[in-house]
């Protein structure tokens, strides 16, 4: 694969570096994983392979060889989405501005062959390594595939829209309490919140109402994960996103359940989002049912790729 543009930010990720952060080594991999796992599944390739990510706008890519890509997300100019779809040799696909969310992935046959650090291909843009030389891509950069090439697809066939809904209009991050939550009003995370411009995938900061801590005790420094909702200072929340560092001193008012972590990875700024408190066992609940709801992907796709 070769970037003839290299988009407004395009990475290579997967689904991270599980394992390494009592090291201090941030998980990283897709933002939006249940995206790169659903699309890889579309061109036989395993859940975990190395894609794409791109931000807002895609890049142009021209393809030495046949492939079978897949896109998630609905973006101008490009193939249409959550299908599997032939690239021939010298053909270019163009992945434009896109039309819904923040984030768009796409997924070639045989994944991308990029060496492996720590257990994992994507890139971590702060430690500069991963990926591609550690960086965003640009033109000019030639990306090896995997030996595995072009599966032969059986079918006229696409992706259930139910599988991975629509961006909602008033999307909501439902979460549990946090360990710090009792130090705040129960109704703290009641309105609406406004994504700020400075919010990247190390996290995204909230405008809203304001949080105040009932406590003025100073914290330890403790274990933070992807979707942990800080409270600075300031009173205004940041969630936490999979390049997050892993220990923080800010208090822990909520975190946002595993499910919400897609919804979390396609807000864009400007974007208002509200908070929805659940319980630990619904949250539960609702990850086996998106599992559930994979382990039937996977049985339905058996006879469409051979």
């Amino acid at each position: 694969m070769k970037l003839i543009r290299g988009g407004m930010l395009t990475t290579v990720q997967d689904l991270g570096r599980p394992g390494f952060r009592a090291a201090g080594v941030p998980s990283g991999g897709a933002m939006d994983g249940w995206a790169l796992r659903l699309i890889n599944l579309l061109v036989g390739n395993a859940e975990q392979a190395a894609g794409l990510e791109m931000t807002l706008v895609g890049p142009e890519i021209e393809f030495s060889k046949d492939a079978v890509i897949a896109v998630a997300g609905t973006m101008a100019g490009a193939p249409e989405p959550w299908r599997p779809h032939h690239i021939r040799a010298g053909e270019r696909v163009i992945l434009g501005r896109l039309i819904n969310g923040c984030r768009a992935y796409l997924a070639v046959s045989g994944g991308l062959d990029v060496p492996e650090v720590l257990g994992g291909r994507g890139t971590d843009l702060r430690a500069g390594w991963g990926g591609w030389q550690g960086r965003a891509l640009r033109e000019g950069d030639v990306l090896p595939v995997g030996l595995a090439g072009a599966a032969p697809v059986v079918g006229n066939w696409w992706l259930d829209p139910g599988v991975y809904p629509l961006r909602a209009t008033e999307p909501v991050l439902r979460f549990v309490r946090g360990a710090q939550a009792d130090e705040f009003s129960a109704d703290c995370l009641k309105g609406a919140f406004m994504v700020q411009s400075q919010s990247d995938r190390m996290g995204l900061r909230f405008k809203g109402p304001v949080l105040t801590r009932i406590s003025k005790e100073e914290l330890i420094s403790t274990a933070v994960m992807p979707g942990t909702v800080q409270v600075p200072p300031d009173g205004q929340p940041i969630v936490l996103g999979v390049d997050a560092q892993t220990i923080g001193g800010y208090p822990q008012v909520a975190h946002v359940i595993s499910m919400d972590l897609s919804v979390l990875a396609q807000l864009r700024p400007g974007d208002q989002v509200h908070f929805q408190e659940v319980s630990l066992a619904e949250a539960h609940h609702l990850l086996r049912k998106r599992e559930e709801t994979l382990a039937i992907l996977r049985e339905g796709l058996a006879k469409k790729l051979r």
